[in-house]
């Protein structure tokens, strides 16, 4: 019977991130927007981070989701970043 627990337990591990994926591919969708559009995004945040900070690149993540905005509580598209820092350069000049 704990085998029956476990299996179970994977599958709504499995139904949960499935339901997250679906949601991030209906914003995506709902957005209008294409890979190659986040993509040219992640570029351009990566050259302008570069002037104030070494990051690692392979880490960056980016992605659209929906949260909830203001007073009202209405859902809109969100722009996320995770950027994992290296080290912050110096910029006295």
């Amino acid at each position: 019977m704990e085998l029956f627990n476990i299996l179970n337990k994977k599958g709504k591990a499995s139904k949960n991130i499935a339901k997250e994926r679906l949601k991030l591919v209906l914003v995506h969708d709902r957005t209008n927007c294409s890979p190659h559009f986040l993509s040219m995004v992640k570029e351009d945040i990566i050259k302008v981070i570069a002037d104030y900070m070494e990051i690692d690149e392979e880490g960056l993540d980016i992605k659209i989701v929906r949260t909830k905005s203001g007073a009202d509580g209405a859902t809109v598209p969100a722009l996320v970043a995770n950027i994992p820092i290296k080290k912050m350069k110096d910029r006295r000049r």
